[in-house]
């Protein structure tokens, strides 16, 4: 890639970065838009201003959301969003912090070292290898001026090497130890949310003496915890209640809808038209009985009698401490470990039931053919990544396809096609990636939403590094040659080694259209501005205070898009650091976005205390690790073996450090103590409040399917609960 392409790709994605910023400031404004912009205030009933009045400022850019969204504090984050949401300022934060002072210590002192040294046997066709490590004279031990800087200049990159990496080592330790603190914290303030209180048990076993599960449930806790067990709440097959609450819906969404309608009839058309609205009346009526008649199938299915042949063996059962429960939830329950599988529950919100239905001894075969089908998108995906190198390619473009020396002929054209167009594509086709990893998840079988989630972010995380980052380096450096590596296998690990800075221009279009285009869009919110805008035009309403249009965090998009960027920036922190004032720029630019989107637009739909973080550890330890591989090969390719073997002590204390971190937190974010669970016992004996506790932990697993219904489009007795008793935890029998 020349100069005139990445300056071409830096100019569009500023210009589009500017614009789109400029009309979401605009749109913000208008109170026409607030079910967009304001969806999380909306939803909680807080107030939003606006200006009222007609007035020039409401159409003019602003930029007072920015440093508005730099006011706001992590304590406020926590209290808006909890701490998942915290975990994603957090890793913005990191990537500040950590790629501010590499870009110090790169530009002072490495690209000076890169600049100055020309090798002149080789001719410089990438517009950043005069800045990379690529510039430097293999063996390079020359004397030059200043002589203090020009000596050993591989060994300055050694060096820097060794700090950069302890310095990112020592900010993922004090990450860490900071999240784990405001986990604990945070798990002592939610103490009387009811998963503390709650076990899942699955592969329980079938009660013949009863004909159910149940009671095998009471009798198994109420002999081995006596003392702890408070009740139980089973889980049935629903799938014939949930299709019938479907038809329910919908029947009850036309009736709301024709009401609407003849409302509008009666109000605009004259007397004499009165044969309309008794049309209307009687498809009402007609529907309204059909609702009824749904309704009474819906009673019969959930009869406490009906549903006892339905039970599955999974169930959710409570405990009268949150002692009792972190003991059960975490020790062997029958000598035959396929039997009684306990876990700590989920969130009542967070629970994924469709997943609980799923039979325990299939899901392996579940998660394996998750694992497959992520493999064969992630092999599938390797044909766009290849085109998209191509066309970076010009010279190869030609030859592969000569209509496109025509190009040549528009001046700036073959500019904007290889330095802007590849990345946009790439990015266009990666958008899916993270909606069709979540799809797989979500066929996992795993028992929680958060659980879905985080499957979809190491799937996805994945799939970036081996397709956006290692297939590019592949495809942009060995498609010319690939005869001979064919021939000559042994000689792929040095050229990977050298594509890493032969590929640096690409992954700044990357990176500038990652965080320009895609954190600009990301809060513009375009195709929710589009949907709105056709709904208000076509079914004659738009989103609005009561309604507005109000979405999850969706954390499966961004961890893994952001670690691929701090993957990408680790990797060419030493090899090419005029790269890393990008990664700054992007880092404040998704810092910004995304504690507005916190604050105004997303809502918290479960909160796992944290257990994002760990993956993110592991995301960052990747790039540290390929950072330092990275340079081993690359000081080989130079002709230093003694800075090569030199560096394998640094990859053996990155390991060691990543254990250790495994061993002093990764604990506290998958296991709920005893220590903690008995002190938050003690305060509720204190305060009064276990018992009540106690009470809402056994009501809080109710299924969907069995939960109270109400149409609000009928006045019928449709609008009456479905059901009350069953939705309340089953008691030990004395």
């Amino acid at each position: 890639m020349n100069p005139e392409s990445l300056t071409a790709s830096a100019a569009i994605n500023f210009g589009l970065a500017f614009i789109v910023l400029s009309l979401f400031s605009i749109f913000k404004k208008q109170p026409s838009n607030a079910s967009i912009y304001y969806a999380r205030r909306l939803s909680k009933r807080h107030h939003v201003h606006f200006e009222q009045s007609f007035t020039l400022s409401r159409f003019l850019p602003s930029v007072a959301w920015i440093p508005r969204a730099f006011r706001v504090t992590e304590d406020e984050v926590l209290d808006i969003g909890g701490l998942d949401a915290l975990i994603i300022i957090r890793l913005f934060k990191f990537g500040i912090y950590f790629f501010g002072i590499c870009s110090l210590i790169g530009l002072v002192v490495l690209l000076p070292i890169n600049f100055g040294d020309q090798d002149e046997q080789s001719s410089i066709y990438h517009s950043m290898d005069p800045f990379t490590i690529s510039n430097i004279s293999a063996g390079s031990n020359r004397l030059g001026f200043p002589s203090c800087l020009w000596l050993f200049r591989l060994w300055v990159h050694f060096t820097c090497l060794w700090l950069i990496s302890f310095y990112g080592l020592y900010l993922l330790y004090k990450e860490y130890d900071g999240i784990s603190v405001k986990r604990i914290q945070l798990l002592r303030h939610l103490r009387h949310q009811p998963d503390r209180f709650n076990v899942l048990v699955r592969q329980v076993p079938f009660c013949n003496e009863h004909n159910a599960y149940g009671c095998s449930v009471d009798h198994f806790f109420s002999k081995h915890h006596p003392n702890s067990y408070c009740s139980y709440q089973m889980i049935y097959d629903g799938k014939d209640i949930e299709d019938l609450l479907h038809q329910a819906k919908y029947v009850a969404r036309k009736i709301e809808d024709l009401r609407g309608k003849l409302t509008v009839k009666k109000r605009d058309k004259e007397s004499l038209l009165l044969n309309v609205s008794q049309e209307d009346d009687v498809k009402i009526a007609l529907f309204e009985e059909k609702q009824q008649e749904i309704v009474r199938k819906i009673r019969q299915l959930q009869n406490e009698s009906m549903l006892k042949g339905k039970e599955l063996p999974v169930a959710f059962v409570t405990f009268k401490s949150r002692r009792g429960a972190a003991l059960v939830s975490q020790t062997q329950q029958h000598s035959h470990p396929l039997i009684w599988i306990t876990e700590m529950a989920p969130e009542p919100r967070d629970v994924s039931w469709r997943s609980l239905e799923i039979p325990f001894k299939i899901l392996p075969l579940c998660k394996i053919g998750v694992v497959v089908a992520a493999s064969l998108l992630t092999i599938f995906f390797a044909v766009p990544v290849t085109a998209v190198q191509g066309i970076a390619k010009l010279e190869k473009l030609k030859k592969w396809f000569p209509p496109a020396m025509a190009m040549e002929l528009i001046p700036g054209l073959s500019s904007i096609i290889t330095g802007y167009l590849p990345s946009a594509i790439l990015k266009g086709f990666i958008y899916v990636v993270p909606f069709a990893m979540l799809g797989m998840a979500k066929l996992g079988g795993s028992i929680s939403k958060s659980k879905e989630e985080i499957k979809a972010c190491n799937m996805a995380f994945y799939f970036l590094v081996g397709n956006v980052f290692f297939l590019s380096l592949i495809s942009g450096s060995l498609l010319d040659e690939l005869g001979e590596y064919f021939t000559h296998p042994r000689s792929i690990p040095s050229h990977l080694a050298s594509a890493v800075s032969s590929q640096a221009d690409f992954f700044v279009t990357y990176i500038l259209t990652d965080g320009l285009s895609g954190f600009s869009l990301e809060i513009l919110q375009p195709g929710l501005l589009v949907w709105d805008a056709v709904k208000s035009h076509t079914v004659g309403g738009s989103g609005d205070e009561e309604n507005p249009y109000l979405y999850s965090l969706p954390y499966f998009r961004i961890i893994p898009s952001v670690s691929l960027s701090i993957l990408i920036g680790m990797v060419y922190a030493v090899v090419a650091p005029l790269l890393l004032p990008f990664l700054v720029g992007y880092f404040y630019l998704g810092y910004v976005v995304y504690v507005n989107q916190i604050e105004d637009v997303y809502e918290t739909a479960y909160d796992t205390c944290g257990q994002y973080w760990p993956y993110v550890h592991h995301y960052i330890f990747v790039g540290i690790i390929l950072m330092q591989i990275t340079m081993i090969g690359l000081f080989g390719l130079k002709s230093k073996p003694s800075a090569s073997i030199a560096t394998i002590p640094l990859l053996l204390l990155t390991i060691m450090f990543n254990e250790y971190c495994k061993i002093r937190f990764l604990p506290t974010f998958r296991r709920y103590s005893v220590k903690d669970a008995v002190e938050h016992d003690e305060l509720d004996r204190k305060f009064g409040q276990m018992e009540k506790n106690c009470e809402n932990a056994g009501s809080a697993y109710c299924q969907p399917t069995l939960q109270s219904a109400n149409f609000m489009a009928s006045k019928s007795t449709s609008s009456q609960p479905l059901v009350s008793s069953l939705c309340v935890g089953k008691t030990r029998d004395n």
